[in-house]
């Protein structure tokens, strides 16, 4: 019906005898993909460079969140906790009076990986660069988490491999390093029980990575389904329902 109205309405305005119908019908076109945001189809190009602006945004966003102070250590979503593998560490700890000094282990544990997400950007934004057009059209048909989980099966060694210095670094300067071999040790010396001797710098990294990945998770599935969440052009166009169906 709108359309209808449109040719009717421009070509009384312009003039039938001036006009082609096809000059009208093209006059049309032009004003419907301005009051109803209709758009030419995005092409393997355009997709390519939306998704990777989608996961640039993501990341940095992400792992700024991640690096601020209590960024891990109160986002319940990404805390590092006490090591799964030694529990019982903790849990004997605690009981024999030793409980502050748990807490204040995992709250270095969780410094250490905010102070190495500073660093995690570049070495995602590398990866990223990498995409290629097939890559980046069937993410744009996959799963809400598609880019997300794109990058982490395709970077997951490289990253570790990269930031297992880096956490190492902030390990040992935040001290978490000195804690954990402290309350092992002191652990270690209860009669009876299982000796613990994890690897702390192993389990640190792969959790603060796992932690970057989830929040770049959720700012990918903003992107997709909140439209003020597109804040480029480029990101609008690829990222609707067309598209993405």
């Amino acid at each position: 019906m709108k359309r209808i109205f449109y040719t009717s309405f421009l070509a009384l305005a312009l003039g039938a005898s001036a006009c082609t119908v096809a000059e009208v019908q093209q006059t049309v076109d032009g004003v419907l993909a301005g009051t109803t945001g209709v758009t030419k189809p995005v092409t393997k190009d355009e997709v390519a460079s939306g998704l990777r602006q989608a996961l640039e945004v993501g990341i940095t966003k992400g792992a700024n969140q991640a690096s601020q102070t209590d960024g891990y250590y109160k986002n319940t979503l990404i805390r590092i906790p006490f090591p799964e593998d030694v529990k019982r560490v903790e849990n004997t700890l605690r009981k024999v009076g030793l409980g502050n000094e748990v807490d204040r282990f995992v709250m270095t544990l969780n410094r250490g990986a905010e102070d190495a997400a500073k660093s995690a950007v570049p070495i995602f934004v590398s990866a990223i660069k990498q995409m290629t057009l097939a890559d980046a059209w069937g993410i744009l048909k996959g799963d809400k988490d598609a880019a997300t989980q794109y990058l982490k099966r395709t970077t997951s060694d490289q990253l570790r491999t990269a930031f297992m210095p880096i956490m190492q670094k902030s390990l040992d300067k935040t001290n978490a390093t000195k804690y954990y071999a402290d309350l092992v040790n002191q652990y270690n010396q209860i009669p009876l029980v299982q000796k613990a001797n994890p690897d702390l710098k192993q389990y640190a990294t792969q959790k603060a990575i796992d932690g970057l990945f989830i929040l770049v998770a959720q700012e990918e599935a903003n992107i997709r389904e909140n439209p003020f969440a597109r804040t480029t052009e480029l990101l609008r166009r690829v990222f609707t329902k067309e598209n993405q169906s």
